[in-house]
């Protein structure tokens, strides 16, 4: 029998993911987890539909994490599966932080009842991000919005868990890795801020050219963006080129 999830109550859909957590793994328990996966799919297309009309851009994403994602989670995490905002979820890349507050502050006015998650105050081991949590049809949905060098971060931090160690992705992993990765967030975070008030500037300017000093620290912006995302690219060339070597030794 596969139970139906939209009849699962809450305590029911806990006790799937306890069993789920201690690995008694049943074929019954494993038909009704990708059934509970599946019932995210309205929902997911939903919350998508709705970005594209109010905001006009195109959200990368997936309707369910896989069961084994999810399983990684619950075992990882003192979480409950009803807990879990991020089932069902995706993504907005923006150019820099000036367009990811204009498009949290649209989908604010979109999702009204939608939880923020501002990741650039405090970081999870140096990811930095703008999340949403959109409740739907008593599911969530987790909208994720990035700035273009905030992705990149977060790509070579993926990159590096997938070649390297899957620990460093929540904090664990080589010192080094871990002290350079957050190193290079701190400075992205010193980057953004001045690209802020840039904006302010830029604002008052209504002539073609802007000021010496206005266009030098514009000019400065977009050279240290360039250096930060060839960091992060040499950074993840390095060690997963010794992650395979160190693979191939053992």
């Amino acid at each position: 029998m596969v139970l139906d999830p939209d009849k699962l109550t809450r305590t029911q859909t806990d006790r799937l993911g306890d069993r789920l957590r201690e690995g008694r793994l049943s074929e019954v328990d494993l038909r009704a987890l990708d059934s509970y996966r599946r019932s995210f799919n309205e929902p997911y297309e939903s919350v998508i539909e709705a970005i594209r009309a109010h905001i006009g851009l195109e959200p990368t994403g997936r309707p369910a994490k896989s069961t084994k994602s999810i399983i990684d989670k619950l075992n990882r995490e003192s979480i409950r599966l009803s807990q879990m905002q991020d089932i069902a979820g995706c993504r907005l890349i923006v150019a820099d932080i000036l367009a990811q507050n204009e498009v949290v502050a649209s989908l604010r006015s979109a999702f009204d009842r939608a939880i923020l998650i501002d990741r650039r105050e405090r970081p999870s081991h140096g990811y930095r991000a703008v999340h949403l949590i959109v409740p739907h049809s008593n599911k969530y949905v987790e909208v994720q919005i990035r700035t273009a060098l905030q992705h990149v971060w977060a790509e070579v931090s993926e990159k590096l868990s997938d070649t390297v160690d899957i620990s460093i992705k929540y904090g664990g992993g080589d010192d080094e890795i871990r002290q350079l990765l957050r190193r290079t967030s701190r400075l992205i975070a010193h980057l953004e801020g001045p690209e802020l008030n840039l904006s302010d500037h830029i604002a008052k300017w209504k002539y073609p050219e802007l000021p010496d000093d206005v266009q030098g620290l514009r000019d400065s912006i977009v050279n240290q963006r360039r250096e930060i995302t060839e960091i992060l690219d040499e950074i993840a060339e390095v060690f997963s080129r010794k992650g395979r070597d160190d693979d191939l030794l053992n």
